[in-house]
Parts: C-alpha cells; structure tokens; sequence
C-alpha cells in the first residue's frame, strides 16, 4: 500500500509526534495487560508490529524520540520466578517495509552506505517471518547449555530446561564451533495450537488468543513439565556469539545450520535482484494460507556476511535487514467525535472515537488524525489527500492497521454522511487552559502559548521529566506526578528536589501520611530523588523537554559541549541566532536551524530559563566524560568531511571518525582541527584555507587513522 509509505516519507513532525505518543500509550497499556494481568489487549504478532512501526518513525525522525520509547526495548523485561540472562550479542528487532517501493529503498539505502552503484551485483536471502517467540541457543563444544529469550534485547529469561523439551532444539551437535548461539523462532502450528486449545477446553482451563500467545505462554512456564506437554517447534535462522565464522554468506550458513540438525525454513532463497526478491514475497504470501503456521511477511537479508558487518547496527536494528508486512487489514465504522490532547510540548492533538469494530483481530476504538490539515483533506503542502475529502464528526470511515497497527482513516463514505454533519473547526484556543493556540507559518501544527500555566502540558513535562531516559526517578512515575501536581506539591522540575524539605519527616503534612504511601515508601522516594542529583549532562538536556530536542540530539549536544556550564554559557550565547556561538551550534553534525532556534528560544524566555535555572541549582551535573587521546590521533578533535569519498562512503567515514573520539561536523569554522577533502571539494576547502586548517586528502586521513 504505497499510501502507508508516503504517510511516513512526507509526514510532518507534528504528524510523527503525534503517533509516537499514541504508539508509547498503546504499546505501555499492552505491557500492563499482557505481563501484569495476563490478559492481552492485542495479539503478540501484533504487538511485536507496533514496535516495529515505533522504530520507523523514530528512524525518520530521531529527534523526536521520547523518553519513554519503546524503541529502547527490543522486548519485554524479564518476568520474576526467571533467572537473567545477558546477552553475549545483543537481540535486535527489525526495521519495516510495508511495500515494493519500501524494499527498493532498502535496497537503495544499502547500495549507498556500501558505495555500491545501481548495477553492481548484491545479492540478499528471503525467508518467511515467522510469527512466534525469539529464542537463543548457547552451545559448547556442541553441547546444550544455555537458552534464553530475548527479553529486552540485552537481558532475557533463563528457560534452558524448557528449551530442552522442543523436539526441533538438538542437545547436541556435530561439527559445531567451539562456542556457538543459535537464534530462532518457538512457534506452534494450526493444528497443534487448535488440538491444544480442545485439551484446555476439556479440562475447564483457560485457552489461548493465538498460536504466538500460546507458544509464548508454554515457553515461559516455570513447569518445564507444562512445556514438555505443550507442542513446541523451532525454526533456526540466526546466530549470536561465535567463537569462530559458520560461512561466508548467510545462505551458506542456514544450510550448514541445517546439517547441524537443526530446522531452518524450506522457504529460504536468495535472490539476485529485488524483484527477486517481491517475486518470493509474492510467492510467500499466496502460500500463507496453507503452510501450517502464522507468518506476518517476509525478512530480507544482505547475503554477504561480510557486508553485514561493514554495514553494522542501528541502536536497535541491523541495517543489513528489514521484513517486508504483509499488507493492512480494513474495516467500515462511524466516528463518533473528535477530541484534542495537549501534549508536553503544547501540540494539539487529533484524535477520532469511533464506534468500536475489529480490524485484524483487534478491537479498534480510536484513530489518530494527525493536524488539522489532515482533517481537511490536505497534506502539508496544501495537496489532496483522500480526493480532498475531509473528515466529520459522524461520517462513516474506513480505518485500516497496518505491520505498524496504529489506527488511521484511510477513506471517507460521502453517500452516508448525514446532513447534519458539518466541517470541524478546528480549535485555536486550548482546550485544556483557554490560551491561544498558535499555528506558525510552515508549521503543520497549533501550539498552545500557555507554557506552564497549562495543566496538560505543566503535568506532560514533569512525567517527561521523570521518565526512563530522563532523570528516571525510582518511584515517581506518571501516576505520582500526575498526584502531586494535582494536589500543588510539584509544578516544576526543581520542585522535586524540595519535596523532603517540605513534606518529608517532621512536616505537618508528611507524605507518609498520604493513602498509597507510607514511611519505608516515603523514605526510599527521598533516597531515590537525592541519587539523581548527581546526573549526566544528555540526561539533564532531554529532561528539560525542549520541542524538537530528543534523546539521541541531547546526547549529541552534551559530547559537544562536555559540561553544563559550557552549554548554558553557549545556548545563553546563541540568543541572537547569529554569531559564532549560533554558528558553532548549527556545524553540531545532526542539529538544525529548527532544533537549534528551538533549543535557544527555550533558554531566552525569562520564565523558562527561571524554571531551568532554579533546577540547575539543585544538581550535581556530570561533565561527559572525555576520550583518552593517548589511544586516538584524533579525539577531541573537530573534523569535517568534504568532497567524494572513493574508500569508504561518507556515513562509513563519520562512524568511524565518531569510534576514535573525534567530532564530525557538517560546516567549517575557527572549531574545526581538520578537513578530509576528496576530489570535487569546493567553499569548505577554501574556508579551511583561509583560516589555516589541516587539510588531508582521503589518503591522508586513513594513515592518520591508523587505517591505510
């Protein structure tokens, strides 16, 4: 559906903004479902797509990443009654492709990294994604002795005896190296899952949603005996830790996993060319049907081993590979009304309430609608979208999940809207404070000018402020915050630091006394605020919760600017967004002119930066820690590259220089310590020139490096 790809290729931020906080609610209140209380709002297949849209999103737009992104797990913590298991390797998840077009920008986007031409020969493997439990499997000198999930991708549960009772997991294997970590998928057929669910029925015990959920619950049993009972299977496609290479392509590797004895998928292929590559795919999902088990697409693979490791890992995500979705599912329903959530950032927010129906097997009872120019009919340049047909309160609307499961409209039924239905106004004050709403010219969303006079986004920023990648207070979560700013103990950062002070022992009101808490309680959330007063300088940066600035941008300025003192004195600086203060900001290699102008209004508005000010005075905050540049030639060094690479492409070229300490920057200025210029370099040459910076050609600076 190439709608779906367009909706993230041309998405605005606003637009993105608003699904990752539909995505983190949704993926938080199906953690709480499925672990806590045992009873799944959304299948896992599905589960598992939702966070694979998640990732997408915050590939497109980093810097909007939240802090509490799902993206930062790769699955789910690991449950009590298991023991912990770290990863050799760490577990990834895998990039989405929804269409051809998706898989031909893969393809596209490998040939670039790699510096490969269109032409050149590249060949990938294909295989069914199978829709079950990842598993991995630790062999020494070819024996059992480990298997683990994939829990959050660095750490899993322990469930060797249970792994042991799969007929398809060999206890021992021949010509194996020394060390080896088989991955793979547990799953359960059809007809085993249906035969099960009769054995459950029978004996009056609860069954199961799905094959997915049934393998997982029988995986995860701390009755190996249960497991043992249960009708597992295992399909091998991956590995972990190896003490020594299985092959030179992935291909080869699967078969040799093969003759190990092990199950891979007969569905395997490679595939010269992309189409190749859609023919198998189409090939794939026309066998859906009949083959036994669920698949939800098709993984590609780069089938050199050897390009997968030049091409390395994103944070979550191997860039060698990507699964291809089968296609969205759709369903007719009315939308009820539409209602505005305010965000931390002040973002109006649309969002349908339609009358509840099932789109692939889920209940669906909401729908994002993005900004008022989506509702409209117009995409963010003023084109049509749907025909140009808008959306109202009552019509009749065609909702559609994709891999990537949010909710979304794809189409308006026009011959059963009613007459009475009219064009929704959009509102421009807030609904939450009564403060304008403001909508800047090239920017596709209303902003309330409320600031922190507005509850929702006074009680936004402070569960931002206590979040995973914030400053991730032990026992002040959303639901505390929420209660006290309700009750006035907190209405900004700095108050949290005051709370012993002002209700903690000897108090008249002490927060011991408040129901939910108790002195052992009250006690411990003291301790755990006054443990993170000393604290890093990105935690500190994304904290504040400056529009635009995410995880990855305030880790990015907190390297550049190494303390706090530096970076308040440099922003403080910047106010004017000229000079070279302003400039050296902008040369930051990933910071703009929309983050950057962002980031320093934040600092030059009197009563934000008092805000800032009075919680500064209440930390302790690290200065990052520098590169020892006894080990490197060029830590701590400004670098800027410039002109054609004809060794190694550019991002090849920034990740290393990044792995040696230096600072890649994408301007010159008086900063830069050197300039690696190729054939066809132009103005930054010359600036360098002229103000007597170290030029190297590409030669130059691999011998630097220690790389020629």
């Amino acid at each position: 559906m190439r709608n779906e790809t367009r909706d993230i290729a041309t998405m605005d931020e606003a637009t993105a903004r608003a699904e990752l906080t539909e995505l983190a609610r949704q993926l938080a209140e199906a953690d709480a479902a499925y672990h806590q209380k045992d009873a799944p709002i959304l299948s896992d297949a599905e589960y598992d797509a939702l966070r694979r849209r998640n990732a997408a999103i915050e590939a497109a737009f980093p810097d909007l990443k939240r802090a509490d992104s799902p993206s930062d797990r790769v699955g789910a913590p690991v449950a009590d009654g298991f023991s912990k298991v770290t990863h050799a390797v760490r577990m990834m998840s895998l990039s989405n492709a929804f269409d051809e077009g998706d898989v031909t920008d893969f393809d596209t986007s490998i040939r670039k990294y790699l510096g490969l031409g269109s032409d050149a020969p590249l060949a990938y493997t294909a295989e069914p994604k199978i829709d079950g439990l990842s598993l991995s499997l630790r062999y020494e000198n070819g024996a059992l002795v480990q298997a683990a999930t994939r829990g959050d991708g660095a750490v899993g549960e322990n469930v060797t005896a249970n792994a042991r009772t799969i007929r398809d997991i060999p206890q021992h294997i021949d010509d194996a190296p020394e060390v080896l970590e088989v991955r793979g998928e547990v799953y359960m057929s059809h007809a085993d899952f249906s035969a099960l669910n009769d054995r459950q029925n029978a004996a009056g015990a609860k069954t199961f949603a799905n094959p997915r959920n049934a393998a997982a619950g029988s995986l995860r049993q701390l009755d190996s005996a249960i497991t043992r009972a249960r009708p597992l299977r295992f399909f091998a496609y991956s590995w972990g830790a190896l003490s020594e290479p299985l092959a030179q392509t992935q291909e080869q590797a699967i078969a040799r996993l093969a003759r190990m004895g092990f199950s891979t998928n007969p569905l395997t292929r490679r595939c010269d060319t992309t189409e190749d590559m859609i023919a198998h795919y189409r090939d794939i999902e026309a066998q859906r049907a009949t083959l036994g088990y669920d698949i939800d697409g098709v993984v590609y693979k780069v089938d050199d081993l050897a390009l997968q490791s030049r091409l390395g890992f994103r944070s979550t995500t191997p860039r060698w590979a990507i699964a291809h979705k089968f296609p969205a599912e759709l369903a007719w329903t009315r939308l009820e009304r539409i209602e505005i959530q305010v965000g931390r950032t002040g973002a109006l927010s649309p969002v349908a309430r339609l009358s509840p129906v099932t789109v692939g097997g889920v209940v669906v009872s909401n729908a994002t609608l993005h900004n008022e120019d989506y509702i409209a009919g117009r995409d963010s340049k003023g084109g049509e979208i749907r025909a140009g047909k808008d959306i109202r309160e009552d019509d009749w609307v065609q909702v559609y999940r994709a891999g990537d499961v949010i909710p979304k409209v794809a189409d308006v039924d026009l011959s059963r809207r009613p007459d009475t239905a009219q064009p929704y106004a959009f509102p421009d004050t807030c609904p939450e404070c009564g403060s304008a709403a403001v909508r800047e010219e090239g920017d596709a969303v209303r902003l309330c000018s409320g600031g922190m006079i507005c509850p929702a986004q006074a009680v936004e920023k402070l569960k931002h402020f206590v979040s995973r990648a914030a400053f991730d207070i032990d026992g002040l979560g959303a639901k505390q915050v929420e209660q006290f700013h309700s009750d006035g103990w907190i209405a900004e950062p700095a108050d949290i630091f005051t709370l012993k002070d002002r209700y903690g022992p000897g108090r008249m009101v002490q927060l011991k006394n408040r129901e939910g808490w108790g002195e052992k309680s009250a006690q411990k959330l003291f301790d755990a605020i006054e443990d993170k007063r000393k604290i890093p300088l990105g935690r500190v940066i994304f904290a504040l919760g400056i529009r635009h600035v995410g995880e990855a941008a305030s880790n990015l300025l907190a390297r550049h600017y190494g303390s706090w003192s530096d970076f308040e004195t440099a922003i403080s600086a910047a106010g004017a967004l000229e000079g070279a203060e302003w400039d050296d900001l902008l040369s930051i290699d990933g910071i703009g002119s929309v983050m950057a102008r962002s980031l320093v209004t934040a600092f030059a508005q009197d009563s934000e930066r008092a805000s800032i000010d009075r919680l500064a005075a209440h930390l302790d905050i690290e200065e990052v820690a520098r590169v020892d540049t006894s080990q490197s030639p060029v830590a701590g060094k400004t670098v800027v590259f410039t002109g054609t690479l004809e060794k190694m492409t550019r991002a090849e070229a920034k990740a290393r220089a990044e792995s040696l300490g230096a600072k890649v920057s994408g301007s010159v200025s008086a900063k830069t310590d050197i300039l690696i210029a190729g054939p066809g370099a132009g103005s930054k040459a010359k600036k360098a020139a002229e103000l007597g910076i170290d030029t190297l050609d590409e030669d130059g600076w691999l011998t630097l490096i220690g790389d020629a």
